[in-house]
């Protein structure tokens, strides 16, 4: 087959395909990223990082960064408002087994926006750049950034700070087209992506609301983005990715799994949780994976309010092994 769109070039790094899973809080640890990347991610990124506990090493914080080593390339993903700290905490990173290095200016979550990090750093495109320039000159590998449109609709800043990224030696840029203060609310506009390619030479990675493959596709011919960032799509449903890819090498989608090879999976992920963090933590983590696996499945309300309430791995998956058992004798009675 030949592929109908290159590979995404960021620095010395081929990403191919030029795929990339979104850094997403309290999901994309090693674990997740590890079990995602052989369904055709290019590049993955790490859980977004507090420059600032950097400094302090905690356990947790070191965690967030570490990789298994078989997701690779992977790119880590900082935020902070501070040039000198975030300059730190990339070579920190860097050491720490970093591809890439990423700048968030696009997380919207008000525990990151009320102390002027993640998109709240639109609101002052010269503190953007300061930091730009500072991480750029800190690690000897490519330095990328993902930001919003700006922080309201009003002040749209996107193309000013992508100008300043290339400017200080940016590799690549990632946009989400929305605005802050839309957090996930409306749809991204994906004019602004365009608008964003034809503004500067460097790589542009369009994200939002990217949840077909044959949408994902058009999306990137229509605005010639360089690659896409897949998020919340993919939660519970890796096969989009697979999908994706399938079209970007010049091959037909492969069709969606059935309802019990889904789940099926599910309890792969359940179980590498387990085996990686523990019990008492992979099983809170869980219920938020497993509810999604089980979106469309019949009688996924009853069952996502019965896993909430499950305290043991075994528990839960002995209600996912039967809920297998269940959807495969309608079927067989089906056919």
């Amino acid at each position: 087959m030949t592929p109908v769109v290159p590979p995404l070039e960021i620095g010395e790094h081929t990403i191919w395909p030029p795929l990339i899973l979104a850094p997403m809080s309290g999901v994309t640890n090693r674990t997740m990223r590890a079990l995602y990347k052989p369904f055709g991610l290019g590049l993955t990124v790490t859980e977004f990082v507090s420059s600032n506990a950097l400094q302090y090493g905690s356990k947790r914080t070191m965690e967030m960064i570490d990789q298994h080593g078989i997701e690779k390339p992977v790119s880590t993903q900082l935020w902070g408002d501070d040039p000198e700290v975030m300059a730190k905490a990339a070579k920190v990173v860097r050491e720490c087994g970093a591809d890439v290095v990423d700048i968030n200016f696009g997380c919207p979550a008000p525990k990151v926006t009320k102390t002027n990090g993640g998109s709240a750093c639109l609101r002052d495109v010269d503190r953007c750049e300061a930091i730009m320039a500072a991480v750029v000159n800190a690690v000897d590998c490519p330095v990328t950034m993902k930001m919003r449109l700006g922080w309201t609709e009003d002040k749209l800043v996107y193309v000013d700070v992508a100008r300043r990224a290339e400017s200080v030696g940016i590799k690549a840029v990632t946009l989400h087209a929305r605005t802050a203060r839309q957090f996930y609310r409306g749809s991204a506009d994906w004019d602004h992506i365009k608008r964003l390619k034809e503004s500067v030479g460097i790589p542009v990675i369009g994200n939002g609301d990217l949840d077909d493959p044959h949408v994902a596709l058009q999306r990137m011919r229509d605005t010639g983005v360089d690659a896409i960032m897949l998020g919340r799509a993919t939660l519970g449903n890796p096969w989009l990715i697979s999908r994706i890819r399938d079209l970007m090498e010049g091959r037909e989608a492969q069709a969606s799994p059935s309802d019990a090879d889904r789940l099926r999976f599910c309890i792969v992920h359940y179980k590498r949780m387990v085996d990686e963090l523990g019990e008492a933590r992979a099983v809170p983590q869980m219920r938020k994976h497993v509810a999604l696996y089980l979106k469309g499945i019949p009688g996924a309300a009853v069952l996502r309010e019965r896993i909430m309430r499950i305290p043991t791995a075994n528990e839960a998956v002995g209600v996912i092994e039967a809920t297998i058992e269940r959807l495969e004798r309608e079927s067989s009675v089906a056919a």
